[in-house]
């Protein structure tokens, strides 16, 4: 009867731990509308204050029960959080980390992590000096078919070793789509936002990328951008291809505000099979001696089902920031990025050292 009895113990003094205090750093990020419905499912966290100086974006967001600040120093010094999820745009990434670091909090950011690899530093030094976290999150992190993926391609080395990687990521366009004016009005900015599709949705495969070749850097980026429609999108571009080459493989980047629908998919194939994830649940194989076939993938770990579920496990020193959401994969990520704006802007490829 020991065993049932700790069991008992463990489960009840985990249910009796108090909720995670988080606060929401920036509100201009469309995504922190859907961070904020999902908290109500999750009691294990508690939203305990929320930084804009956008007063407008105050009353959007109004909550009876959340303070909100028009400084982020004096809302983190007010309400003490254990964690920072922040909205800003990404330029502004930066600053929070800064802000944080010293107050040694851990921060959740919308990805791309960095416009820049300067900044990409910045936020690592300050990270390592304030001996905190930083997860970047992504929505395809969370996708079971990308699990599945991983398992079979890494894990199994069912399709043998990787040769080619394709991801395809966007939508019609952030304006085409109706995201908030705060949003657009950043996503549109090269300096806020680092570039346009490029840098909005060619972080996706670029970060998946990374994370089936082990954060291995590649040899050169080559990229090519447009702008199909001038009119809406006349600073950035709305169009981009990346091919990221690696000593045996190749990755094609497809990330575009013209697709005819949303979509984030990612294939891989392998000297003898491909896996191809198409959304969140359907995955497609073909392994030696069979047809393709579809997969249902398995569910992912409590802790890895929701950007929320991980942020609580990190916070509560029951998971580090690895793989997809670590910092290490995403500085090679904002590697990747800005060598691509190279490379457009240029007409060259650009090759690492």
């Amino acid at each position: 009867m020991i065993r049932p009895l700790l069991f008992l113990l463990s489960s009840a003094l985990l249910a009796a731990q108090p909720p995670v205090r988080i606060a929401i750093a920036g509100l201009v990020h469309g995504h922190v509308d859907g961070f904020l419905r999902a908290a109500k499912n999750h009691p294990e966290i508690q939203i305990v204050g929320m930084f804009d100086p956008d007063l407008a974006l105050h009353r959007k967001y109004a909550r009876s029960d959340t303070a909100f600040f028009t400084d982020l120093a004096t809302m983190l010094d007010s309400v003490k959080p254990e964690a920072v999820a922040s909205f800003t745009n990404t330029y502004d990434h930066p600053a929070v980390v800064a802000a944080c670091a010293a107050r040694h909090i851990h921060v959740m950011m919308e990805k791309p992590l960095a416009v820049s690899m300067e900044h990409a530093r910045a936020i690592e030094r300050a990270a390592v000096a304030g001996n905190i976290h930083v997860i970047v999150n992504y929505e395809t992190t969370w996708y079971r078919s990308h699990g599945a993926m991983r398992e079979l391609i890494k894990e199994q080395h069912a399709a043998g070793d990787i040769r080619k990687m394709v991801a395809m990521d966007g939508h019609q366009g952030p304006k085409e789509i109706g995201v908030g004016l705060e949003f657009l009005g950043w996503l549109t900015d090269p300096v806020k936002n680092g570039s346009g599709a490029l840098f909005d949705f060619g972080c996706y495969g670029a970060n998946l990328m990374t994370w089936m070749m082990d954060n291995q850097r590649p040899l050169s980026v080559t990229a090519r951008t447009l702008r199909v429609k001038p009119q809406i999108y006349a600073r950035v571009d709305d169009e981009a291809t990346v091919v990221v080459d690696y000593p045996k493989a190749q990755g094609i980047i497809q990330a575009s505000w013209n697709w005819p629908f949303s979509r984030k998919d990612f294939e891989v194939y392998g000297e003898r099979g491909y896996a191809i994830a198409t959304g969140g649940n359907n995955l497609r194989v073909r392994l030696p001696g069979g047809q393709e076939e579809s997969r249902t993938p398995a569910a992912l770990p409590p802790e890895d089902q929701d950007s929320i579920s991980f942020l609580t496990a990190v916070v509560r020193g029951k998971r580090k920031p690895t793989g997809l959401s670590s910092l290490e994969n995403n500085m090679i990520v904002t590697e990747i990025l800005e060598a691509a704006r190279e490379s457009a802007r240029t007409g060259q490829t650009i090759k690492f050292h």
